[in-house]
């Protein structure tokens, strides 16, 4: 297995000059999607889905308040507004509104902290405080919720209908992006959280494999207040001789290899030097260095295909002495048509 080297000489030189002019071609992978691999070919897709948010299936949610699974479990929070009846005693019955604090004032009782806690506990701590303050003897009070107050979570990237939710209790990442019509088939396989901790900002990623039954998403809870970002997957460059060169996104849980990107590219070309294909990548400290491939031998199953990384460009280089035969091929084949003809 040769090492990677760094680039030298004119083939190396016009490597460089592919990674510069990568910029335009970022355009133009944003309005060509490839095809999920493994899956058919978005080259059939039809006309106007793109890149772009409104092409790509984007509705933007207005309004959505998510209900907890368990009401019984739904903790309280300020701006809550309760309904208490307290069972023969009409005139303890009242409206309790949850302030910025947490805190609610019930008749005969006072100040009382309710935040985190659930309606039965709730219940549970005016009675006791009506009973040892010896105002009733066997209270029997009754809580309903009469107006909720959630927090908004953001659910931001490539999902199908980014926006707010209103969101009364912790749910878990996969419900949460089912209510907003899932992933685009852009997304990559990395999705941010943002979120207040102890009152200092803190940010999560979470990895996870589209391409397969990953459940992870259910262990990682999103909490009120959440920020969440689904991140667009890398890009792949694929240029020289190959059919079709340009950008393409690597989808199917953000992985992708160089059988995979030449086969997205529709092939190599007649006159392409598949002996000679390398890989451009571009390292932390800003240099580039030059991956040779041994590309028979990957299409012959004798060594495991090259794991491509995002921004990786896959430069196949062409063959004077092909494109010599070639257009000698094709002038004798014009020439016999025109005999024959």
């Amino acid at each position: 297995m040769q090492m990677p080297k760094y680039l030298s000489g004119k083939s190396s030189l016009l490597l460089v000059i592919c990674v510069i002019g990568l910029a335009g071609l970022r355009a133009d992978a944003q309005e060509l999607p490839s095809q999920r691999v493994g899956g058919s070919s978005s080259f059939d897709t039809p006309p106007g889905l793109s890149g772009n948010d409104n092409a790509a299936g984007h509705q933007r949610l207005t309004s959505l308040t998510v209900v907890p699974e368990d009401f019984a479990s739904l903790k309280l929070a300020p701006g809550f507004l309760l309904g208490m009846q307290v069972y023969d005693v009409p005139e303890l019955s009242a409206d309790l509104r949850v302030d910025s604090n947490g805190d609610i004032t019930v008749p005969m009782v006072g100040l009382l902290h309710v935040a985190g806690k659930t309606i039965t506990e709730v219940q549970s701590e005016i009675a006791l405080r009506l009973r040892t303050g010896k105002i009733i003897n066997d209270p029997r009070v009754n809580l309903n919720i009469e107006q909720y107050a959630g927090q908004n979570i953001s659910v931001l990237g490539e999902v199908h209908n980014p926006g707010h939710l209103e969101l009364l209790a912790p749910r878990n990442l996969g419900d949460v992006l089912a209510l907003v019509g899932g992933e685009t088939q852009y997304a990559g396989n990395v999705i941010e959280i943002r979120r207040q901790v102890n009152g200092s900002p803190t940010q999560l990623q979470v990895h996870y494999n589209q391409s397969k039954d990953d459940d992870s998403l259910k262990s990682v809870m999103i909490n009120p207040g959440d920020i969440i970002t689904v991140r667009r997957a890398g890009i792949v460059y694929v240029l020289g001789g190959v059919n079709r060169p340009g950008g393409y996104v690597m989808q199917e849980g953000g992985s992708l290899n160089l059988e995979q990107a030449i086969a997205l590219a529709y092939g190599t070309s007649m006159q392409a030097a598949t002996g000679s294909i390398r890989v451009a990548r571009k390292k932390p400290d800003g240099s580039i260095e030059e991956i040779p491939v041994a590309y028979k031998d990957i299409t012959r199953g004798k060594v495991p295909p090259t794991v491509l990384q995002a921004e990786d460009v896959v430069y196949v280089p062409i063959s004077k002495v092909k494109t010599a035969l070639t257009s000698s091929l094709l002038t004798s084949t014009a020439g016999a048509a025109l005999i024959f003809h």
